[in-house]
């Protein structure tokens, strides 16, 4: 366990050094790599979204590839194709940057719904088809989305399907003023980000991620709490459509790497509730036109009323 808090800390040092006034974007954005899940950033631009991503591949020795959506990008801008080689006479695949461990999709609503289902089966089976034939994603496979909150103009709704498959929906927010100044004298650091050496290894972020999945623990009654949670939305009058299993189950691996995050190896209850408007929030479907408060307060509400397992 000391090993793996080791590994912890250097992340943790390592973006402390480059990165001001996105504390908590940091820390959901890792929880969510170490939950083998992906993450959708909705925010206005300018707010360091991309050093962000850049930051947490470079802090891991990962690759990191970056696409900007427009209305006009294809699939195969995505997944790659097959060109025909004229001197060997054969089709050769070229790889898309899907093929990388990071990948910054930004403003993924400025692409076509056919553009978006390219990502499906990426983000959940980490792998991808491409005419017929299947090809495995290297490990590990990150998918931190952007969509712009305030322009609405030429972009395409993300589907529940899509947005089910981000196991966190987060806002970065505009950094303090006091944050703003130092990043005002300190100027960009993406620079200094790519010129910086990793934290940790591939194989340690591997290591975390493994230990995640396998040693952090949950027990029961926690399990028992977070499905009473679940059912509540599904019978909840102003709710068309509650969490799935598939969220629940999402649920439970942000859980166990908050756990982690908190040098534990074992989940409590506040590891569901202090990110349930990040992680369930936009997987339900409410009746009605409400705003994002008002949605949050019934969330809230069927979360209080659901008794802890203390």
């Amino acid at each position: 366990m000391d090993k793996i808090i080791d590994l912890v800390d250097r992340l943790f040092n390592y973006y402390k050094k480059f990165l001001q006034g996105k504390d908590l974007g940091i820390k959901l954005s890792l929880i969510a790599f170490l939950s083998r899940g992906h993450i959708l950033i909705e925010d206005s631009p300018g707010l360091g979204k991309t050093t962000l991503a850049i930051a947490i591949a470079k802090s891991m020795g990962v690759t990191f590839s970056r696409i900007q959506c427009t209305n006009d990008l294809l699939p195969t801008d995505i997944t790659g194709l097959n060109i025909f080689n004229k001197e060997t006479g054969e089709f050769e695949f070229k790889p898309g940057p899907i093929f990388n461990n990071i990948l910054l999709v930004d403003e993924i609503n400025r692409a076509t719904p056919k553009t978006q289902s390219a990502l499906l089966e990426a983000m959940g089976e980490k792998q991808v088809t491409i005419e017929g034939k299947t090809f495995k994603l290297s490990q590990p496979f990150f998918v931190i989305a952007t969509q712009n909150s305030v322009e609405s103009y030429g972009t395409f709704p993300l589907p529940e399907s899509q947005l089910d498959r981000f196991i966190m929906k987060i806002n970065l927010g505009y950094p303090t003023k006091e944050e703003e100044l130092e990043i005002l004298k300190g100027g960009s650091s993406r620079s200094k980000i790519y010129e910086s050496e990793p934290a940790i290894s591939k194989d340690d972020a591997l290591t975390l991620i493994e230990f995640v999945k396998e040693k952090v623990k949950i027990d029961d009654t926690i399990l028992e709490y977070l499905i009473e949670i679940v059912d509540k939305t599904r019978h909840h009058s102003k709710i068309v459509t509650g969490l799935s299993t598939r969220a629940a189950l999402s649920i439970v691996n942000v859980a166990k790497a908050s756990a982690l995050i908190n040098r534990r190896d074992y989940v409590i209850p506040e590891d569901i509730t202090d990110y349930y408007k990040y992680t369930m929030l936009h997987r339900i479907t409410f009746k009605g036109a409400l705003s994002n408060e008002e949605k949050l307060d019934i969330l809230e509400n069927i979360i209080k009323s659901v008794k802890l397992p203390y």
